[in-house]
């Protein structure tokens, strides 16, 4: 064989060893591709599937704001039935939800209507308490009664406008004694976890007025 056909031998056979080689680079590029398109692919999907686990964990969040905002609401009324059903005056504000806890609050709530309801409700005050209650009205008519006249004489001592004014002064706490008594007796209505009701307030002012009546009578 001559020196032209091996030099066209080895030509050829580098052709289809470079033919060979750039076949091989194409498989491996669209492989490369393919594996670029699988993984954009699987990118997209985990955004989109991310995007939606935000977008539930946000309603979540909200509807776990509305709910805590409605507990705390119903709790802190609750909190002030209970005072009323116990005739405390001031009972602070209600106590702090428990670390940790995962019971329902609805059925928490709820257990604690029902408790309430089984608080005795306050009723009025008995009978037995008649004669402190026309007694806060005496007391408080006649403590009236006496500051009235301490403000009438010290105007009459001054002389001039405050010997006309302080007696209409004097006038009108007199007057205000029967009413006064009703502070007293709401006190001693709130000590036994009773209300004030019509026939209490009644007695506290017929004994004000009563004394406040009779004081004034005896002063003429």
């Amino acid at each position: 064989m001559s020196g032209a056909d091996l030099d066209r031998a080895s030509y050829q056979s580098l052709l289809r060893e470079l033919a060979g080689l750039s076949a091989a680079s194409d498989a491996q590029r669209a492989e490369a591709h393919d594996w670029y398109a699988r993984q954009c692919a699987a990118a997209k999907r985990a955004v989109r599937t991310a995007e939606e686990q935000v977008r539930a964990a946000e309603v979540e969040y909200a509807a776990a704001t509305e709910q805590a905002e409605q507990v705390e609401t119903e709790a802190a009324h609750l909190w002030q039935v209970l005072a009323g059903r116990i005739g405390a005056r001031r009972v602070g504000p209600p106590p702090s939800p428990v670390p940790g806890a995962s019971d329902d609050p609805d059925r928490l709530i709820d257990g604690v209507r029902e408790l309430l309801n089984r608080v005795r409700r306050p009723g009025e005050l008995p009978g037995s308490a008649n004669p402190l209650l026309v007694a806060c009205g005496v007391l408080a008519a006649a403590v009236a009664y006496g500051l009235g006249a301490a403000i009438r004489a010290f105007g009459v001592s001054k002389g001039g406008d405050l010997a006309v004014g302080m007696p209409v002064l004097a006038l009108v706490v007199t007057l205000l004694g029967p009413v006064a008594g009703l502070g007293p007796a709401k006190l001693l209505a709130d000590r036994r976890h009773a209300t004030l009701g019509p026939r209490p307030m009644a007695l506290v002012l017929i004994g004000g007025v009563v004394t406040t009546v009779t004081l004034l009578a005896l002063a003429r």
